[in-house]
């Protein structure tokens, strides 16, 4: 295989991989509950946007050790580390829905 040829499949496979990431962010209900917000002690990022929909302040650099609106320490992780676990309010939670 060429260099030419081996470029044209990482182009490829970069789209695919981006492809595959927006039908992922895509399938996100934005209710908030995988941040807390059925617990009432929500992470201190997450916002209200119109309708009952949530959104995170820090999207892109989400990951790792924050706190929520009353202090306590909570580490944020990728949801798929996650979905195989149960947490209050993940039965709204679309991702949730969708890999049952």
């Amino acid at each position: 295989m060429g260099l030419e040829a081996f470029s044209n499949e990482e182009e490829k496979y970069r789209k695919w991989q981006d492809q595959q990431l927006a039908e992922w962010e895509a399938r996100c209900g934005c209710c908030g509950a995988c941040c807390g917000l059925v617990d009432e002690d929500p992470c201190e990022h997450l916002v209200e946007l119109q309708g009952h929909r949530y959104t995170c302040q820090i999207y892109e650099n989400r990951f790792g050790l924050h706190k929520t609106r009353n202090g306590r320490p909570f580490k944020c992780v990728p949801l798929r580390d996650i979905l195989h676990t149960s947490w209050p309010g993940d039965r709204a939670c679309a991702y949730k829905k969708h890999s049952l």
